[in-house]
């Protein structure tokens, strides 16, 4: 009896803990990109891949975060940078992503 107590203990701590939430904020209106002009500093290595400066959700809306350099993953990874998706509802902000 105890072990199938620990056994469903177990399964449900592994699927609540394997959800993720993918919930997102509709604009009707999209926020205008800051005029501002970055200077990039040199890379820390040639390793290193500079991500361009995008939009992160922050306390519910969209902030301008600017570019980093920073290491890939993985060799071979690429980083797509983020952009809007139109929906019927308004334009959802896809974030950058390595691929």
């Amino acid at each position: 009896m105890k072990k199938i107590a620990n056994f469903i203990i177990l399964l449900s701590v592994l699927t609540l803990g394997g959800n993720k939430s993918f919930g997102q904020i509709i604009v009707r209106v999209r926020p205008a990109r800051p005029a501002v002009v970055i200077n990039r500093p040199p890379a820390p290595s040639p390793r290193h891949v500079w991500v361009d400066e995008d939009w992160q959700l922050s306390g519910g809306r969209y902030v301008w975060h600017g570019g980093y350099w920073t290491a890939p993953p993985r060799p071979g990874a690429f980083y797509v940078r983020g952009h809007w998706r139109n929906t019927r509802r308004g334009s959802i902000w896809v974030p950058g992503h390595w691929r």
